[in-house]
């Protein structure tokens, strides 16, 4: 009789399938450009508005689909605030004043914020390998703000890190909440953080109706691509992947999103590629490529668990 056969490692993960692969490798790319193709859009359309029609196309195709999570709905709503409302109208009003590839660049400081802010609130312990990652971000981004470029631009390099570590807060907020699937997370973020968005829109922004008015398919175009590419569909098949795959292999391809909006960029809105950008760019990503891996004795320790969904 024929001898069962043993694998050579009882504990190594499966292999991605062709299909996974393709989609943890596009989803960070289309998360990439859609900063690209936002930044036309906020030269001419109110940053905060802009953002209330993306979660609000997002929210119209999401909410059939998943379940009303009742119980939670009061602290959603508050997550939902910090890390969607004020988070998205502090990075792209930072937008309208950088370059998209610059912003890209310094909105990967949400990565060290989180472990920062984790450590702080959470008590989550911060080991040596984590230190190195968030010192060699941070070194990163602060060799990007000093691109001469940017002289004068304080303001919204200022924002876009605020986004950055309100992001951070709201993932605080977020993990607080217990388990709940990821799409439900995003599609009732979206379904909540439409009306606050158009509420701080009207406090905060100005000619709104006439911006509505004058809006062409760059706009619009626009809130079709965050809203259902970027956030409906890119969200949903990233859940997918998330569900299949545990989060330490999936985790590196977001890598690729701050690479694509260099890029993009570069190729499609002409952004100079300069040294302080490549070199600051480089060192930002190593140290988040330092922070979300985890070393092969943790991975192998781990690859039954699958992560909790997150926004």
């Amino acid at each position: 009789m024929a001898k069962a056969a043993i694998p050579l490692h009882p504990n190594l993960p499966s292999p991605m399938k062709p299909l996974d692969y393709l989609i943890a490798v596009t989803v960070p790319i289309v998360w990439g450009m859609g900063i690209v193709f936002a930044k036309p859009a906020v030269d001419q359309f109110p940053p905060i508005l802009l953002m209330a029609f993306r979660f609000g196309v997002a929210a119209l195709i999401l909410v059939w689909f998943v379940p009303v999570p009742q119980r939670i709905l009061l602290p959603l709503s508050l997550a939902a605030f910090v890390g969607a409302t004020i988070q998205y109208g502090l990075t792209f009003n930072g937008l309208k004043l950088l370059d998209a590839s610059t912003t890209a660049l310094i909105v990967q400081a949400e990565v060290p914020f989180l472990a920062l802010i984790a450590a702080v609130f959470l008590k989550e312990k911060l080991g040596p390998r984590k230190i190195i990652g968030m010192v060699v971000a941070f070194i990163g981004i602060y060799l990007i703000t000093g691109e001469p470029r940017l002289r004068g631009q304080e303001v919204g390099i200022m924002l876009v890190l605020g986004g950055a570590a309100t992001w951070a807060i709201g993932q605080i907020l977020i993990r607080r909440l217990g388990e709940v699937g990821g799409l439900t997370l995003i599609a009732w973020v979206a379904v909540l953080a439409t009306p606050q968005l158009f509420v701080t829109s009207a406090l905060f922004e100005t000619g709104q109706l006439q911006a509505i008015r004058d809006a062409g398919m760059t706009v619009w175009g626009t809130v079709a691509y965050l809203g259902v590419f970027m956030t409906a569909i890119g969200y949903g098949c990233w859940y997918h992947v998330l569900g299949r795959y545990e989060a330490n292999r999936v985790a590196p391809f977001l890598l690729l999103t701050p690479v694509a909006s260099v890029l993009g960029g570069w190729l499609l809105l002409g952004e100079p590629l300069t040294l302080h950008i490549l070199a600051g760019g480089g060192i930002v990503t190593a140290g988040v490529a330092v922070l979300i891996s985890e070393p092969w004795t943790k991975r192998a320790r781990s690859l039954d668990q699958r992560p909790d969904a997150q926004i």
